[in-house]
Parts: C-alpha cells; structure tokens; sequence
C-alpha cells in the first residue's frame, strides 16, 4: 500500500534527561513540538497541546491553576513558548455560568480575554474549553491520518470501539467550540478509565497526568490505528486499484508547466495566485485510481483539511492513456467557469442571513490523472500547505474506503466551518497582503549586485522569485543568501545563459512548476567591454550583441509567450545603462548594444500594450558597489580610460554626477520596484535614469 501509515512505526522522541531540568510549561512546548514534528502525528498547523499548571499570581501572590493552552494560529511543531495563551482556570470553570446554550455558543469566545493570565497577548483558541474541562493535567489533540480515516468511516463509533475497546471513547460530529468541550468533559468524567477520545470526522483527544504519559499516549493510539489499519487492508488495492497510467516523471512536469499558467491566468482576476505541483506516490495513486471520480466530489472530512482545500477539489479532464494536452488546456476555461458556478450555488444552498459574503470560488485543489496533483493560495507556502492537507485527506480516504465508506462533511456542516463568523474575523484581523504578494519575478543576472538587490526588494513585497545566471557559485550564494532570510517557499534559482534558447525556455518551464508561472521579468544579465573601436575585435563586439541584445530578445521572447498564455498581463523591466543613451569613449561595442536594447523594449512595449504587458527602462550609471562586470578586466580599463585607479574611480563617477551621489544596487533595485509593481500601473514605453544626474542621459 503506498504511502503506508505505518511505513514507519512512530518512535518516543522524549528524552528524560533533556526534559529534567524544564518547568511544566518547558516540558508542554517540548512535547508539543516533538508531536508537531511528525506529519503523522498531525498536519501543519493543526491540532492542540496544553496543561494545566500551578503558578503564582501576580497580583495576590497566592498559588492558582493556570491552563497553558496553544493559542489561535501557529504550529505545534514550530511554535515558541509565545505561542501558548495561559488562562486562570477558575476563571474558566467560571464561564460555565455564562453559557446560553447551542444557539449562542460562539459568544463564548469574546468571554476568553477576561480569563487571561499574565497580560498574555496571544488570543485562545476556540479548541481552548475541550482542554479546560478534561479532568486531566496533560491534553493532546492531533489529526493523525491513521485516526480520521477511522473517524471519517461511515461506521467510526463501531470501528472506534473494536479497535480501542473501552480504552478510547468517540463522541459524534459537533463543530469546534464551547459546546463540544462540554461534551468531552461529560465523558472523560463519565469514563474514567478512558485514556481519549476520537471525534467523529475530526480527530484524536489523549489525556494523562503527566507531559511524558500524555505524549506516549499520543503515540500509542495513533499506532495501534495504524497497525489495525495495515493489518486488516493487507495487501488490497488502494482506492480499488489503477484505472489510468502514470506517465513518466519528465512527462509529468511537462504537463504541469503548460497547465498551471493556463489554470493561474483563469483564476488571478481578482487577486494573484502562485501554484505548487505535487506528484509524490500518494497522489499519483488516487488520481490514477478507479475511486477517484466517486471520492473526489466527496471533498475532504477534518475541518482543518477543509479549510486548506475548499469545498471540493476540480478534476481535470485528462486522459494519460490517450493524452491530447491541447485539448485540456483548451477545455480549462469551461471546467473552471463550471466550478465557479457550482461553489456560488453550493454557497446560496447553504447560507444564512449573517454569513459573510462569497469568498473565491474558484478551486484550490485541481487533481490530474496520471500526473499529479496543482494548489493554487496567495503564497507559496499556502499553495504547498494545501498540497500537504489534501495528502493528509488522501490517506483518510485510502484507509476509510479499505475497511468501510468513506463520508466527506455533510454540506451544510461544512458550510457552516468555512463561512463561521468567528472563521470570517480570524480572516479580517490577518494583515493585509503587500504589494507583490501572488506575484512571481524571473531575475536575470541574479547573483550580481543589482540581480541580488532587486530579488530581495521584491522578496520584501511578498513576490517568489526565480534567481538565473550563468555563474551558478555566485548563484547558489546569492540563493542561500536570500532563502535563509525570506524562506524557501519564496526563492528558486537555475542556471542560464541567456544566449542560450533551450536553457531560457527550460527555466520558464521550471519556473511555471515551481511558481505556476511569471508576472514580471527583469533581464538584468550583463557584460561590460571597454576598447578603442580599432582595437574591438569581431569577437568581443558580438559578446556584447550577444548577451545585451540578443539575450534581452530571448528572456523577453520566453516571457510575452507566458504572459499571454495566462492572459492577466505582465511587467517586463530591461537593467540597460546611461550608456545606451549618452556616448562613452572606448566602449563602442557596449554602448550599442545597450542603445539596442532600450529600443528593443520601446518596441515590445507597443507590441505589449493590448496584452496588458508593460515594458520599461531603469538606466544605471556606475555601480561599483557589489557588480561582477565592474571585477576583472572592464575596472582596469574604465579606471585606464579616466587616468585614475581602481579606488579612485568610484569618487570620480560620484564627482561627474549632478547630485555629487554614488549610485548603489539598492538605488537601482527600487527603481525597477517601481515599474514592476502597480505603482506604475499605467506606464510603459518608459525609461529611468538612476545615475545621480547626467545631462547628457537626459532623454528628449
């Protein structure tokens, strides 16, 4: 069985004598972050640690129970010791008193600040009254696959019972929250020898007195749920085995990189997408699958998976036996106007009087046989994030549907998850997103001083990038450089020699799997040559043609066929130099082909325009600071021309200018920010200088 949940039994990680020496609320953050982990043990972000811990009152100084309880947001596997809120739990027990029943339930929730200890900021979480009320100092809650699979069966409470017998009880669907809670403490009190419980279509509460207990515990049920699960699928076909091939791996990202630019353009009408691909075995086993089709519609049971992955996911219309891509591509338009429709219509079928209004229709989730599985989010690491729920909600169904039916959420319910009042305030107070967040940028020349600067501005605004250049140790730098601070979600890199057509469309193509496709290209790749004209061989002046004009014509080229197989438009920004437009002694060849360059993208910008393709100029002049073409050769013979030297040359460049003003990478990156983002919205055709003044630069 692919992707066995038990591939590898899940082994204690504690360590006695690491955990000695911590407080209580040391030992919960240790335990919660050996639990989090795991991805069997629970989904990013998903699930809830806490204990119950003595401390001294601030205020009386007399000793009170305080429950330290992971607060809304984060992850148990990541988090910090900010990350728990603390609550008096007297003052929780007090609440009970508050409490108008179902109907009124979610005002419980603006109750929670008023039990604060120690003027903690962090917000509780709605999971906050099913750890307060379990009699138990220790409360785990995780959303192993092992478990929902049992839970998301159509006969959970019957396999919960054979399996665990009186060891584990099981309480019925009952969405998150105050009443839930109550439910639980009803039962830990009425079963004392009951070491958790499994919520139905949700996932695994565990209990003890103590941290380390209550982690062994976690880990014990979820394998006894694993092993009962192997054992009794054997060697059974997953999802009643293959009805489609799968095609080879080269194959597969082919495919991938002429959909997801397709799928991007359709659904960033409103805001940007960035896509992330996934073919691991797991998913390529249920999308070639004979249950794909019936399990699919079903949509996913955890809320936590949910909420990633949206109502449902879009299966697309291809056949791996008989591929004709052309005709899928093609057909993308009506399959994503057909579930746009169908969620507008799930959402009317569902809605109450106060329910917030539509949120995106469109699919989070697009599942292809025989090549894999596309998310789409406003960032990268939601785009994987939702892959990785949507796996998690794969292995549900594999081991649901072996050992009995699987059964998605009830509409309704889920309906009523998603479009939870305190789900939509959770949204409003998230910040709003920066100026290129959904955006992703091709740099060229990205390891030199300019290429890196400009990466970082954009990293900065929220865009992912694609760093390329032919110096692929100056490139890994500059890669590991930008990804430790930014994450790497957010930067990819690739070698490419822009002179080269098959590497520049290579890196499209990586570009469109990795990112789901481009919105701005800035062709920043460069050389420098100073000779007199009769000392310019054939040689060098063709270099130069090369890589600054026919180079610019190739990244450029790549990217208009990209911008319009999205059809939501793009910004392309040419690094060219004062030079292209003011003459410079000794530097014929260089100053051509920058002159070609500034009027190849005055030409692009016409050819553009309908497309919604902005194409302009930042102008240089002068940037020693951190430029590779300023090493070697041209700084010896830019400083021979000048009648200085190597550290004379800076000054003199600063003293020539108007502004008296060195000319830094940064400068220039924030002038090509300026027309890749919408600050510039209606410009094109444009040029910008950034030399600290040069007359004889000014354009006319």
């Amino acid at each position: 069985m692919t992707d066995s949940l038990t591939a590898n039994r899940l082994e204690s990680l504690w360590d006695d004598a690491k955990a000695a020496s911590m407080t209580e609320p040391q030992k919960l953050l240790y335990r919660s972050n050996l639990l989090g982990s795991d991805k069997r043990v629970t989904n990013y972000g998903g699930g809830n640690t806490s204990a119950k811990v003595m401390e001294t009152d601030p205020l009386t100084g007399e000793a009170v129970e305080v429950l330290w309880v992971k607060g809304s947001g984060g992850d148990i596997g990541s988090m910090g010791m900010d990350g728990f809120a603390t609550l008096y739990m007297d003052r929780l027990r007090a609440l009970k008193g508050k409490y108008r029943g179902l109907a009124h339930e979610d005002e419980m929730v603006a109750y929670l600040p008023h039990c604060t200890f120690g003027l903690n900021p962090r917000a509780a979480s709605i999971d906050t009254p099913l750890h307060a009320y379990v009699p138990r100092k220790h409360v785990d809650h995780v959303h192993s696959d092992a478990i929902i699979a049992i839970a998301a069966s159509a006969d959970s409470r019957d396999l919960t019972r054979r399996i665990f017998g009186d060891e584990i009880g099981w309480l019925p669907w009952k969405k998150p929250g105050y009443e839930l809670g109550l439910w639980l403490e009803r039962f830990a009190v009425e079963n004392p020898q009951a070491r958790g419980c499994v919520l139905e279509s949700h996932g695994l509460f565990t209990w003890a007195d103590n941290a380390k207990d209550c982690y062994l515990t976690t880990l014990a049920i979820i394998n006894k749920a694993a092993d009962w699960l192997d054992r009794t699928t054997g060697d059974k076909p997953a999802f009643g085995g293959a009805a489609r091939p799968t095609l080879p791996p080269a194959q597969r990202r082919d495919i991938a990189a002429r959909l997801m630019p397709a799928i991007r353009g359709l659904i960033s009408g409103d805001r940007h997408k960035v896509g992330h691909f996934d073919d691991r075995p797991a998913v390529l086993e249920f999308v070639g699958s004979r249950m794909l089709d019936t399990l699919a519609p079903l949509g996913t049971s955890c809320p936590d998976h949910f909420l990633r992955t949206k109502i449902r996911p879009l299966v697309v219309d291809f056949d791996p036996a008989d591929p004709d891509l052309d005709a899928t591509v093609a057909g993308l338009d009506k399959a994503v106007a057909d579930y746009r429709d169908g969620y507008a219509a799930y959402y009317d079928r569902c809605k109450h009087p106060d329910s917030p209004a539509l949120r995106d229709p469109n699919a989070v989730v697009y599942l292809v046989p025989g090549v894999g599985m596309i998310t789409f989010a406003g960032d990268k690491a939601t785009a994987r994030i939702s892959a990785e729920f949507y796996v998690n909600a794969i292995n549900v169904m594999r081991g649901a549907s072996a050992v009995s039916t699987y059964q998605g959420l009830p509409e309704q319910e889920a309906f009523d998850i998603e479009y939870w009042l305190l789900e939509e305030a959770k949204l409003q107070r998230m910040p709003k997103p920066k100026s290129l967040a959904g955006r992703v940028a091709l740099v060229t020349g990205g390891a030199g001083g300019i290429g890196a600067a400009t990466a970082e501005r954009f990293l900065r605004e929220g865009a992912c990038v694609m760093l390329a250049d032919i110096d692929e140790a100056a490139l890994k730098t500059a890669h590991d450089g930008l990804a430790g601070r930014f994450g790497r979600d957010m930067v990819r890199s690739a070698p490419m020699n822009v002179t080269d057509e098959h590497q520049v469309a290579r890196v499209y193509a990586d570009m469109a799997v990795e990112f789901g496709g481009i919105d701005i290209l800035v062709s920043n790749a460069g050389i420098a040559s100073s000779a007199p004209v009769e000392d310019t061989s054939l040689a060098l002046w063709n270099k130069n043609m090369d890589i600054l004009s026919t180079g610019y014509f190739l990244v450029s080229r790549e990217a208009f066929r990209a911008f319009r197989a999205q059809g939501i438009g793009g910004a392309v920004v040419f690094v060219a130099s004062k030079n292209g437009l003011a003459a410079s002694p000794n530097a014929s060849a260089y100053c051509t082909a920058k002159a070609a360059e500034i009027h190849l993208a005055r030409c692009l910008a016409l050819e553009g325009a309908e497309g919604g393709i902005r194409v302009n100029v930042v102008n240089p002049d002068a940037v020693l600071r951190g430029s590779r073409i300023w090493e070697g050769e041209w700084l010896d013979q830019r400083a021979s021309t000048y009648g200085t030297d190597k550290e004379g040359l800076e000054e003199m460049y600063r003293k020539r200018s108007m502004l008296k003003r060195s000319v830094l990478p940064e400068d220039i990156a924030e002038g090509v920010y300026f027309f890749a983002s919408d600050l510039s919205a209606k410009s094109t055709g444009n040029i910008l200088n950034v030399d600290a003044g040069n007359v004889q630069a000014f354009t006319r």
